[in-house]
């Protein structure tokens, strides 16, 4: 993870805006900073998102292919994650700094994402044990500027709400030979239900309170964080402790209950961006990806 050198004096000053609740940048210690959030940016994908969260900038796309159901859920398509690090993003991604981080996040993922109620994967399977759709998310690490996980999260679901895949026709010969026939009509497509699709929130410990969406430098001050995937209804989905130091059980009821607030939320302004995006249609001025 990109890390931050500061003196005791520095750090000192940062553990303590925290305390009385006013950080470094003049929010309170519940407070997200302001996400950018832009969808439909790479052309040669089935869905894709940018976010921009401070310093931190994360590009994911999501490709639906046709593969085959996994033997233990036959009727059942699946997601594959794949997190590349930008040599750009920081310079100890240079070399193979950031394989280790991209495996972490990758793993991360496939928890938060293992819950059944997350995504409806039946609505993947074309026809059981023979064809279904495999959605293979490709997450991109353009800058890290703090608060990594959420903003990851945050562009995996903006990237899936974005997703469209081809309707597809199982069609069978008097043989009992079957064929599947791809729509051609690009509008003629299956959408996500993104609905329970959670959301991670990272609460950063610092002195004897907890942080969200933490700065580089604040995270430099914090020896223990959760991570806690929450979903727009509030519900925690899996939960992750990060970081050498410890946490007592109260800070960790604490925190659950600070993410399952602060979840809700950011589920809500990110659907209401999304939600404005997709109202302007064709009509909307595209940043895009070079933009």
């Amino acid at each position: 993870m990109a890390s931050v050198v500061l003196s005791e004096a520095e750090k000192l000053y940062i553990v303590h805006g925290v305390q009385e609740d006013l950080r470094v940048d003049g929010r309170g210690c519940e407070d997200y900073r302001c996400a950018e959030v832009e969808t439909d940016v790479v052309s040669n994908t089935s869905g894709s998102a940018r976010v921009k969260l401070g310093h931190t900038d994360i590009l994911v796309g999501v490709k639906a292919e046709m593969g085959t159901p996994k033997l233990e859920k036959p009727d059942e398509g699946y997601l594959e994650f794949f997190v590349d690090c930008s040599a750009n993003a920081t310079p100890e991604f240079e070399g193979r700094g950031g394989e280790e981080l991209g495996t972490e996040i990758a793993n991360t993922l496939y928890r938060v994402f293992s819950s059944e109620s997350s995504i409806d994967l039946k609505s993947l399977c074309i026809n059981p044990r023979e064809h279904c759709w495999v959605l293979y998310v490709d997450v991109l690490l353009l800058e890290c500027g703090g608060n990594l996980f959420d903003a990851i999260s945050i562009a995996v679901k903006a990237a899936l709400f974005n997703t469209r895949i081809p309707k597809v026709r199982v069609l069978e010969d008097e043989e009992g030979s079957k064929e599947i026939e791809l729509s051609d009509d690009p509008y003629d497509c299956i959408r996500l239900n993104v609905d329970d699709v959670p959301c991670i929130v990272t609460l950063n410990k610092i002195g004897y309170r907890h942080a969200v969406d933490t700065t580089l430098q604040e995270e430099a001050c914090s020896l223990a964080s959760l991570l806690i995937s929450v979903t727009s209804k509030g519900a925690l989905t899996s939960m992750k402790k990060v970081g050498k130091g410890s946490l007592d059980p109260e800070s960790i009821f604490e925190m659950m209950e600070t993410g399952k607030r602060v979840g809700k939320s950011l589920h809500i302004a990110l659907q209401k961006i999304l939600d404005e995006e997709e109202s302007l249609g064709t009509s909307r001025q595209k940043v895009g990806f070079l933009g």
